[in-house]
């Protein structure tokens, strides 16, 4: 079943790219106590992910940070050494990396998705959530290639 808005986020185990080395962190103890922005890409340096989806989170976290959000995260199927260097070649610095390498929490969220026919195995659907002290108050979910309701302006605009 997939996730909608009021409910508490799955426990899941998330890889966070940190600049010592990949930390495992519990969703639960990630998203609690605190308002974090989430958005989650099919891969990390796929043409949409790379050119649109990461840079507007990047180009809009002060404005994000302004309406009340503690921190501005990025989950990908990628693993930890992927997203950090994802990260740091879009100078992405103000985005906590949180790799999501078996899917654990794409399926858990009920928004993993079979790109197999892509040669990219299990994936995460392309979304952005406004999350709560663990409890979802804004989900965005695209469609299957496409890239509108997921962006940092439309959060902005939802917030």
């Amino acid at each position: 079943m997939t996730i909608v808005v009021g409910d508490k986020l799955p426990t899941a185990t998330l890889v966070k790219a940190t600049a010592d080395g990949p930390d495992q962190v519990s969703s639960n103890d990630f998203f609690a106590g605190r308002t974090v922005a989430v958005f989650a890409v099919p891969g990390a340096y796929t043409p949409t992910c790379s050119a649109k989806h990461l840079p507007g989170f990047v180009g809009k976290i002060d404005e994000l940070k302004a309406k009340g959000v503690d921190e501005v995260a990025c989950t990908s199927v990628n693993d930890a050494f992927v997203m950090a260097a994802w990260a740091k070649a879009n100078e992405a610095e103000g985005v906590t990396m949180l790799a999501d390498g078996n899917a654990e929490f794409a399926r858990a969220l009920g928004l993993d998705v079979d790109s197999s026919r892509f040669g990219m195995g299990t994936r995460s659907s392309r979304y952005a959530m406004l999350v709560e002290d663990g409890v979802v108050r804004q989900l965005f979910i695209e469609e299957p290639g496409e890239f509108k309701v997921s962006s940092a302006e439309h959060l902005l605009s939802a917030m």
